[in-house]
């Protein structure tokens, strides 16, 4: 789900209009679900792309004061904030795992118990389902987005939406730790003044080791591939890009249309190419990246195209000033063939843009399905052969869902490692920039190249050395895998079934496999979504306001559910990323990471009504997320690999997160969990450049 960085909260201040006579649903009051108990609305599952792929207006314009309307009714049950709370504690210390309050809601009032935090929440979310979750597209999504956006949907409508998805779980809890509003971790100190082995020798020996997937037939042509061409002479940068050119101008009229890469320019890519002949020609080449192709999402700048993220309103005029890692790309060598389609201001994670501009990316696999968002064309290009490596962002799974869902590797660093200078400033507390590759050797080089401070980027200036630390080591031994059964079981059978073989894998090389205990992950997952949507319609409100006829559908929808969050609420949601902070590094005090599978399910098929009007599957987007926001969350790293295929030929994944700054130790396991797929099945749409 979506994407980078706003000061601030949302702007939803305007005037409150007057709860109808009679209507005793506060918009913020915690209450059971309909015949439910407190366990029940504990357990619903809904996230912040929930809506934030919903729909949008037909019609009629949002008037500023209905829009921006924020319902405030509190429970009867007692003030916002206990009365005699304990003092905050600071964030670098790990909250309590015993003490915190709930207030009392509905069938509980002035019950006023304490819980622990294990218990009540800790799992009962995780295998069910929102209490309203219909799939809306064509006409039903635009009287949805047309009623979110009057009186009625803003004081009765989406207030019960929050109540039946959970949403307002925040309103319910007293949280003593301070708030943690940017989840920026210092680095660790260590003893060890050992001298690792050079990043650069580690990379030398990945490519020349590497030779795995021409086992079984085909394999993805990566950076190895096309460096081994440059370097004997079979076919030259400029060559490449010739055949790059064809390939863009031939996959956008097939049926249907890849819709991978949006913007292009025919006589950049070959000033690009031609200079890094030139150098391999001289043997002057930059860096393993000289000579390669490569797409960066549209939310990203990239001279001198438009940076439009999605929309149609957006990057009127051609950019003139690259982001960081487009600047970075260029200093490599790299080609940039173009920028890559995207999920509307990010804000889903199917990949579903029926604007204009962009239509919908189909995934190279089965095209009647979708890529994932919001990194969807990135992902689709990749696994189609147009690159061997795309950058995206992920503020919710955005880089590592589509990858998941196309069968690549995708790679979220820690919040700051990588600069998201001259992304769209979306959601600045959650977004990560990151690769997505054909494999893991391909991330690491990528990650190597990107990952470092960067003086126009606030976080991760304090950063620690990327390293790529025993990537190579023969085995696994010594390392522990966290995994919490409970939460990893949370999806399709058929998913599961290929992720429990290949943890057994891991083990079959040495690791221990580690019993952990996730708490809380009904509350993180609630408290994500208040963050990432608040920061968005912080930074989108202008745009709500001037350029409502303008979105999408499902993006109008998204920042109307948005404006039901409250300062409060997002205080506290960041109360709740201390915490949830706090219990990550105890269990990374015995583990050395925590394995789920990428995504529950696989991709979803594409309806003819999404072409026409966008879709929103508010089931869909949760269960979609359900493994990617506590990375996001709280700013740890993961990294997505594909194990194996469903019976439909749909890829599957399995997704490694570690502490932060711990890249190293992702990519270690992730060659390792390479070695798992028997078989890389071709997709359905793939052009051999090489050939």
């Amino acid at each position: 789900m979506a994407d980078t960085e706003a000061p601030g909260h949302h702007g939803c201040a305007s005037r409150l209009l007057p709860r109808a006579e009679g209507w005793s649903a506060a918009a913020g009051e915690p209450s059971t679900a309909p015949g439910g108990s407190e366990g029940s609305v504990r357990g619903q599952t809904i996230a912040p792309s929930l809506l934030l792929a919903a729909p949008a207006a037909a019609g009629g314009r949002p008037a500023s004061y209905l829009c921006c309307v924020s319902v405030h009714i509190r429970q009867r049950g007692g003030p916002c904030c206990s009365a005699g709370s304990a003092p905050g504690r600071g964030h670098t210390e790990a909250p309590p795992r015993d003490i915190r309050e709930r207030r009392p809601g509905a069938g509980e009032r002035g019950a006023g118990r304490s819980w622990d935090s294990g218990g009540p929440s800790a799992h009962l979310s995780l295998a069910s389902s929102p209490q309203w979750a219909p799939r809306l597209c064509g006409a039903g999504l635009r009287l949805f987005v047309h009623v979110a956006n009057t009186a009625f949907g803003q004081i009765c409508l989406l207030p019960l939406l929050m109540r039946l998805n959970n949403f307002s779980l925040m309103r319910s809890l007293d949280i003593h730790e301070d708030p943690t509003f940017i989840p920026e971790v210092a680095a660790e100190v260590t003893g060890d003044k050992s001298e690792a082995k050079s990043t650069s020798d580690v990379i030398k020996q990945l490519i020349d080791a590497r030779s795995d997937s021409a086992r079984n037939g085909f394999s993805f042509k990566g950076i190895k591939d096309y460096l081994e061409c440059y370097r004997s002479g079979k076919l030259t940068p400029s060559q490449v890009a010739k055949n790059i050119i064809a390939v863009l101008e031939d996959c956008d009229k097939s049926t249907p249309p890849l819709r991978a890469i949006v913007q292009w320019d025919r006589e950049q890519i070959m000033l690009m190419a031609e200079a890094s002949t030139t150098r391999y020609r001289n043997k002057c080449t930059l860096s393993y990246l000289d000579g390669i192709p490569v797409c960066l999402k549209e939310e990203l700048k990239v001279v001198p195209y438009h940076h439009r993220a999605g929309t149609v309103y957006l990057g009127t005029e051609p950019e003139t000033e690259d982001a960081t890692v487009a600047k970075k790309l260029r200093e490599a060598g790299a080609i940039i063939i173009g920028v890559s389609n995207m999920h509307e201001l990010g804000t889903g994670t199917t990949g579903c843009n029926p604007n204009r501009y962009h239509k919908i990316p189909r995934n190279p696999y089965k095209p009647n399905h979708f890529t994932g968002g919001s990194s969807s064309g990135s992902a689709a290009a990749v696994a189609a052969g147009l690159c061997p490596v795309a950058i995206g962002t992920d503020g919710g799974g955005s880089v590592r869902i589509p990858a998941s869902f196309c069968g690549v590797v995708g790679l979220k660093g820690t919040f700051g490692r990588i600069s998201c200078h001259g992304s769209l400033p979306l959601s600045y507390s959650t977004v990560s920039v990151g690769p997505i590759c054909t494999s893991v050797a391909d991330a690491a080089i990528v990650y190597s190249i990107l990952a470092e401070p960067d003086p126009l980027y606030p976080y991760g200036l304090k950063q620690p050395k990327a390293t790529l630390s025993d990537m190579c080591a023969p085995d696994l031994k010594g390392l522990n895998l966290g995994v919490d059964w409970t939460f990893f079981k949370a999806c399709d059978a058929e998913v599961l079934s290929i992720c429990e073989k290949a943890v057994e894998h891991l083990q079959s090389l040495g690791a221990s496999v580690v019993e952990v205990s996730l708490l809380e992950m009904e509350e993180a997952r609630v408290a994500h979504v208040i963050c990432i949507l608040s920061e968005m319609r912080d930074f989108l409100q202008p745009d709500f306001n001037k350029h409502f006829q303008e979105m999408n559908l499902d993006t109008r929808a998204n920042l109307a559910l948005a404006c039901q969050f409250t300062a409060l609420d997002y205080i506290t949601a960041n109360r709740q990323r201390t915490r949830s902070m706090g219990f990550l590094r105890e269990i990374f005090s015995t583990v050395n990471c925590i394995l789920t599978p990428a995504v529950p399910c696989t991709a979803p098929r594409i309806y003819e009504s999404d072409l026409l009007t966008g879709s929103s599957d508010m089931s869909f987007t949760v269960r979609s997320m359900r493994f990617m926001q506590l990375g996001n969350f709280t700013g740890i790293p993961g990294i997505v690999v594909p194990i194996g295929y469903s019976t439909a030929g749909l890829p599957i994944n399995l997704q490694v997160m570690a502490k932060w700054w711990d890249e190293a130790v992702l990519l270690r396991i992730g060659l390792k969990l390479e070695q798992f797929r028997s078989q890389t099945k071709k997709p359905s749409i793939y052009y051999d450049i090489l050939a």
